[in-house]
């Protein structure tokens, strides 16, 4: 169903995931839907996040199966702990689907410092739609600008403040300073 929605690899693109050698860390990586394709881009680490032992599972088989060895699976629980990540280490950081969460501003907070100067934040959410499938209730769904606002907030200068992702979502693309 997952593959439906997204075509991972053009939407890193959009996102600007554009450095082959830039370390790269996926907030709440799922089902390894875009781990996957960020390996398949780029000669550095990828650190899958994730809360639920399930999905760091997944990600894992995901990763042998599309032969990359770069990705490295992370249980932990990002919102309450942090990443773990040294300062500045990683180029890119992915929080795709995941600004629902409790304290958004937080989650992009801790991106903000993992980022190297010069690293950018890539952002997706559901449209605010009743109509989408499946993502969280439109009462905590939020809506681009809200996306934009918590990414200035948290200290990045967006680079991109809309891209749209048909079928079900939007995207955007933070800058930390250099």
């Amino acid at each position: 169903m997952w593959a439906a929605f997204f075509n991972a690899g053009h939407i890193l693109t959009q996102l600007g995931l554009d450095d082959p050698s830039a370390d790269v860390v996926e907030f709440g990586c799922g089902y390894g839907t875009f781990t996957v394709a960020a390996a398949e881009r780029t000669r550095g680490k990828v650190f899958a996040l994730d809360i639920e032992p399930a999905m760091i599972e997944m990600t894992e088989r995901k990763a042998e199966a599309s032969d990359v060895n770069n990705v490295h699976c992370l249980l932990r629980d990002f919102v309450a702990e942090g990443t773990g990540l040294p300062d500045g280490s990683v180029g890119y950081a992915m929080l795709f689907n995941i600004l629902h969460a409790e304290n958004p501003v937080g989650l992009l907070r801790e991106a903000h410092r993992v980022l190297c100067p010069g690293g950018k934040v890539g952002i997706i959410h559901w449209n605010y739609d009743p109509t989408t499938p499946r993502g969280p209730e439109l009462s905590i769904r939020p809506r681009p600008d809200q996306c934009q606002l918590w990414a200035r907030e948290a200290g990045y200068a967006l680079v991109l403040s809309h891209v749209p992702l048909p079928p079900y979502h939007y995207g955007l693309v933070g800058q930390k300073p250099s």
